[in-house]
């Protein structure tokens, strides 16, 4: 039984930051990439960011470009979303997945076929 369990959310200042953090039991994420999407009040689900397992390919969306970023710990099969600077704008439930994506496929939730249970984030000032 694959299962994703993120933690690491919570309340922020406007320019704070927060690790989230994404572990898997279940699976070899050799062959896997692990996806970060975050889905607002009142809007669609949208792509964070996304890095492969192993070898390279790190994939950001232009809203968090240069503040958030994507790393793991191959060891413990735990997979991390660093971001920085956060702004109310960030302020969304946060859930990373994981899946075999092929590159056209990695910026979209079409690509993953398990899924964490989301962890809250809300930036005030």
């Amino acid at each position: 039984q694959v299962q994703l369990v993120e933690s690491g959310g919570g309340p922020v200042q406007t320019g704070g930051s927060l690790r989230l953090s994404c572990a898997a039991s279940g699976i070899t994420f050799g062959p896997y990439a692990m996806g970060w999407f975050r889905q607002a009040p009142g809007k669609e689900r949208e792509f964070v960011a996304a890095r492969r397992w192993s070898g390279g390919g790190e994939y950001y969306a232009d809203s968090v470009k240069g503040r958030f970023s994507v790393s793991r710990d191959t060891a413990t099969n735990t997979g991390y979303l660093q971001m920085n600077n956060l702004q109310p704008e960030d302020t969304a439930v946060y859930y990373c997945a994981a899946g075999r994506p092929i590159t056209s496929t990695m910026r979209t939730s079409r690509g993953y076929g398990t899924w964490g249970q989301g962890t809250q984030v809300t930036v005030s000032s």
